[in-house]
C-alpha cells in the first residue's frame, strides 16, 4: 500500500511548482501557449485572488461552463487555492439543465464562454437571469437563481452586468499574497473542492461531492499506475467538465509534474496532430474518440512514434479498439481504467506490464487503498471468485456524498462505507475485474438473464462492423427483446439479416438480435457515454412503424 497523499489541490501544485520550475506544466500546441511550472502556479494565485476580491469565500460555490479553454485549467487549480467548491457544467447543456444546476448547487459565481460554435451560451444566461443585463457585475438579484451574484465571461467582451476574465486578473492583483496564503492555510484536505452531476439519464442529476483527497490521491495514482512522470506529455481530448479530463488527465500530471497537453474540443485530425507536434507520450479517451482517430482517413500520415501511455476509459472498451491502439497507434503500454464519478472516479486501472490479455479483456485491478467486492446484487453477500455480481468499493476514493441529497447518498453507500456502484463484474482470484454490464442494462427475455456487453463483443469481430451498441426493448411475449444498433465501417453495407447468420452457430439462438438497425452515429453526451436511453426511444420508433 502507497501512503495517502495529505495535501489540498492548491499546496499540490504548489509543491510542484517549486520542484520544476521551469518545466512546461500546460501546452496548448494550435495557441502556442507553454507555461512552466512556476508560471502556471503565479496565473492560478492570481486568478485565486481575483476571486478572492469578489468576495468569494471557501465553500462557495463557482460554476465553469467551457470547453477545455485555459481559463478553466486555471480556475480548477485557483479554486484549489482559495477553497470555493469548482462546480463542472457540461457544455451540451442547454437552459433548462443549466437553471436547474444553478439552482440546485447553490452556485454563487459562473464563469463562462460567450459562445461556442453556433450556440450562445451569454444568450442562455440572460434568458435563465434576465435581471442580469440591468445590475451591476457582482451585484445580481435574481428571483429564480437567488444565490448567484456574479458571471464571469471568458474574453475581453463586455457584458452587461458581468466580468470579464481579464477583470478577475487586474482584481486578482489588488489583492496581496499574505491573504491569500492565509485563506490556503484554512483548507484542509478533506473539504469538499469540486462537485459534478451524474448524467441524469434516469432522474434529476445528483451534484457528487468530491474532496481534495478524493482528487489527489485518485490522481496521483492513475499517474501510477500508468507510469507517468515528469518527462511525459499527455495529451487531453476529453472534456474537463468531466473526472475524465479533471482528473484522470489534469490532477494526474500535476501530481507528479507531467506536462498538460490539451485539445479544446474533439476533433481526431486535431488530436493527431497535436501527439506529433508535441511529441505526447500518452493520450487518452473514451473508445469512441479512438474509433474515430483510427478511422481517420489520413491516420497513416502522422507520427505517433512517441506514444506510450494512455488511459481508455469512460464506456465498455472493445477488444478490437484496445488491440488497434496498441498495434496501429504503438501505445503499448496504454491502460484501461473504471470508475464512475462517484468513486473520483477510478475504481480499478489495468497496469502497463500486465499481459495483454488482462489489458483487452478486463479493467484491471484496484488502485492502491481501495478496496473491492463482488456481492449478489441486492444483498451484501460476496459471491466467490468468478461469479458475476454487483461491484462495490470502499477506501478514500469514496464521494463525500451527493449534494443536498442524503437519500440518494443512503441508498448509494451502505452503512459500512462501501459504495454501490450498480455495475455487474466478474473477479478472478487476482483481484482482476470484467465488466459484463449494468444491472439497469440487463435484458430480461422470457426468464433468460442477458448482457449486452457479451452481444457486441462478439459482433466486434465481423470485419464489418465499425461500433455496436445492443439494448432491450419492450415485447409482449418475451418481455423483452434484444435490439443492436450498428455503426458500419466507412465503405461497407450490410443488411440485417447478413448479421443475424453471422451470429448463427456462434453465439447461443436466444442471444441473437431481433432487431438490428443502422446508424451513422450514437446519441452521446458531452463527455462521450453513449446515451441507451436515446436508443431505446429510437428503437420504439422504428418497431412501432
Amino acid at each position: 500500500m502507497s501512503a495517502i497523499l495529505n495535501v489540498t489541490i492548491g499546496k499540490l501544485l504548489e509543491d510542484k511548482a517549486k520542484l520544476h520550475p521551469e518545466h512546461e506544466a500546460v501546452v496548448y500546441s494550435d495557441r502556442k501557449l507553454r507555461w512552466s511550472y512556476r508560471e502556471f502556479d503565479d496565473i492560478c494565485r492570481n486568478a485565486a485572488k481575483g476571486f478572492m476580491k469578489l468576495g468569494i469565500d471557501k465553500g462557495e460555490q463557482l460554476a465553469a461552463w467551457s470547453t477545455n479553454t485555459p481559463e478553466w485549467l486555471v480556475t480548477q487549480f485557483a479554486t484549489g487555492k482559495m477553497g470555493a467548491v469548482l462546480v463542472t457544467v457540461n457544455t451540451n447543456y442547454r437552459t433548462t439543465e443549466l437553471e436547474y444546476l444553478l439552482k440546485q448547487s447553490d452556485a454563487t459565481t459562473i464563469l463562462l464562454m460567450d459562445a461556442w460554435k453556433d450556440t450562445s451560451y451569454i444568450d442562455m444566461i440572460y434568458e435563465i437571469a434576465p435581471e442580469l443585463k440591468d445590475s451591476e457585475p457582482g451585484k445580481l438579484i435574481c428571483s429564480q437563481l437567488p444565490f448567484l451574484k456574479n458571471v464571469i465571461v471568458l474574453g475581453d467582451k463586455k457584458y452587461p452586468g458581468t466580468y470579464s476574465w481579464n477583470d478577475i486578473v487586474k482584481l486578482g492583483e489588488t489583492v496581496s499574497d499574505e491573504e491569500l496564503n492565509k485563506r490556503m492555510e484554512s483548507l484542509e484536505p478533506d473539504d469538499v473542492i469540486n462537485m459534478q452531476y451524474t448524467s441524469g439519464t434516469t432522474g434529476f442529476p445528483k451534484g457528487v461531492m468530491l474532496t481534495h483527497n478524493n482528487i489527489v490521491n485518485n490522481g496521483f495514482n492513475i499517474a501510477n499506475c500508468m507510469k507517468l512522470a515528469v518527462p511525459d506529455k499527455l495529451c487531453i481530448p476529453v472534456p474537463f467538465f468531466h473526472c475524465f479530463g479533471c482528473v484522470l488527465g489534469t490532477m494526474a500530471c500535476v501530481s507528479v509534474g507531467a506536462t498538460m497537453v490539451p485539445v479544446q474540443e474533439f476533433n481526431p485530425k486535431r488530436v493527431l496532430q497535436t501527439v506529433q507536434d508535441e511529441k505526447c507520450t500518452g493520450l487518452h479517451g473514451v473508445p469512441t474518440m479512438f474509433i474515430a482517430e483510427l478511422n481517420d482517413p489520413d491516420f497513416e500520415k502522422y507520427d505517433l512514434s512517441s506514444l506510450r501511455t494512455g488511459i481508455m476509459a469512460g464506456s465498455n472498451c472493445p477488444i478490437e479498439v484496445m488491440k488497434a491502439v496498441i498495434e496501429k497507434m504503438g501505445a503499448d503500454e496504454i491502460t484501461i481504467a473504471y470508475g464512475q464519478t462517484e468513486s473520483s472516479p477510478v475504481i480499478t486501472q489495468t497496469r502497463t506490464d500486465d499481459p495483454i490479455e488482462l489489458r483487452v479483456e478486463t479493467v484491471g485491478k484496484a488502485l492502491p487503498n481501495v478496496e473491492v467486492k463482488i456481492v449478489e446484487p441486492g444483498t451484501l453477500r460476496e459471491v466467490p471468485h468468478g461469479v458475476q455480481g454487483e461491484l462495490c468499493t470502499k477506501g478514500y476514493h469514496v464521494m463525500k456524498g451527493y449534494y443536498k441529497n442524503s437519500a440518494a447518498t443512503s441508498e448509494a453507500i451502505d452503512m459500512e462505507g462501501w459504495l454501490h456502484t450498480g455495475d455487474l463484474a466478474v473477479m478472478d482470484e487476482n483481484g482482476y475485474c470484467k465488466i459484463t454490464g449494468r444491472l439497469k442494462d440487463m435484458i430480461i427475455r422470457g426468464g433468460e438473464n442477458i448482457y449486452p456487453r457479451e452481444i457486441e463483443e462478439f459482433l466486434y469481430s465481423n470485419p464489418k462492423v465499425l461500433d455496436i451498441q445492443v439494448i432491450g426493448i419492450p415485447d409482449e411475449v418475451y418481455g423483452e427483446e434484444i435490439m443492436a444498433w450498428i455503426i458500419l465501417k466507412e465503405g461497407e453495407t450490410a443488411e440485417a439479416n447478413e448479421m443475424k447468420e453471422f451470429c448463427k452457430g456462434k453465439i447461443s439462438k436466444h442471444k441473437i438480435p431481433r432487431y438490428i438497425e443502422f446508424t451513422d452515429a450514437y446519441p452521446m453526451t458531452a463527455s462521450g457515454k453513449i446515451q441507451k436511453f436515446l436508443l431505446r426511444e429510437k428503437a420504439l420508433e422504428s418497431v412501432r412503424r
